[in-house]
């Protein structure tokens, strides 16, 4: 079932919904309007976590953390 993002004309509401393409059409979940206008999903932005790992092990590399070592070199 995809999800699809809608706005409701009468309220202003918007909203999510799960709709298969043998439902009948949605009704708007906040005042109960059969007036769902479909409008464009907001994209996820891109992850940031291995840039700042990235950066995190590079500081501690700089900075002589043992959390920079492997397990191996750690022992030694």
């Amino acid at each position: 079932m995809p999800m699809h993002a809608y706005r409701c004309a009468d309220c202003g509401a918007e909203c999510e919904l799960l709709v298969r393409s043998t439902d009948p059409l949605p009704v708007c979940p906040s005042c109960g309007s059969a007036d769902l206008r479909r409008a464009l999903s907001r994209v996820a932005p891109p992850g940031q976590s291995a840039k700042l790992v990235s950066g995190a092990r590079k500081l501690a590399a700089k900075e002589g953390h043992f959390s920079n070592y492997s397990k191996g070199e750690r022992r030694g």
